[in-house]
């Protein structure tokens, strides 16, 4: 695990939470419970304090950053796609930042809203519960609807199921020479419920 001190301040892990060999978190970092951080993901706690809250996900090189005046901030069970940049910005409880997306200082993305892949939040940008922000730079489209908050909470589910699977089962080995016979597939653990059901 690559962990560092820094001017003092380690970083903070709740051991329900799975943090990838190959991320790296320094400083001023803390991570909740049932919290998944992805391959490679960089978290520098070296300006601001960085805060990832229970039941939220990091996904595989993403970039968490700040300054000093301000945290960086996922809220519970937020969702950070593939190669997002949060740099000294608030997302939302629940919300979902889609991949190489880029979220900049000051920015606050309400609860429950989505923004599109690839679309760029201004500084300073102050967003409302359930939008949908897509763009460059981002605008409010409309709001996010019942069917998209659904499938947005199955899939942070399924991140969050990841957790207790990649404590249990990751381990670095010797890649095989050739498939072997009958090879098994992978069997996703999260039981799809009824609308009613998710909250």
């Amino acid at each position: 695990m690559s962990f560092y001190s820094f001017e003092g301040l380690i970083p903070v892990v709740d051991p329900d939470a799975y943090v990838h060999p190959t991320a790296v978190l320094i400083g001023d970092v803390i991570v909740g419970k049932g919290v998944y951080i992805g391959p490679n993901a960089s978290l520098r706690g070296d300006y601001g304090r960085l805060i990832l809250e229970d039941g939220a996900n990091l996904q595989d090189n993403c970039i968490m950053h700040g300054y000093c005046d301000r945290d960086t901030i996922v809220h519970s069970s937020g969702h950070i796609g593939h190669g997002a940049i949060l740099h000294g910005c608030i997302i939302g409880r629940d919300a979902l930042v889609g991949m190489n997306s880029v979220i900049m200082d000051g920015a606050i993305i309400g609860e429950e809203s989505i923004v599109g892949a690839m679309s760029f939040v201004n500084a300073g940008f102050i967003g409302k519960s359930r939008q949908l922000l897509m763009g460059i730079p981002a605008k409010y489209v409309r709001d996010v609807s019942d069917d998209e908050l659904y499938w947005k909470r199955l899939n942070t589910l399924e991140y969050q199921d990841l957790v207790s699977r990649s404590q249990l089962s990751l381990r670095e080995v010797t890649p095989l020479e050739q498939m072997e016979p009958n090879r098994p597939r992978l069997k996703g653990t999260t039981e799809v419920k009824p609308k009613g059901e998710m909250g």
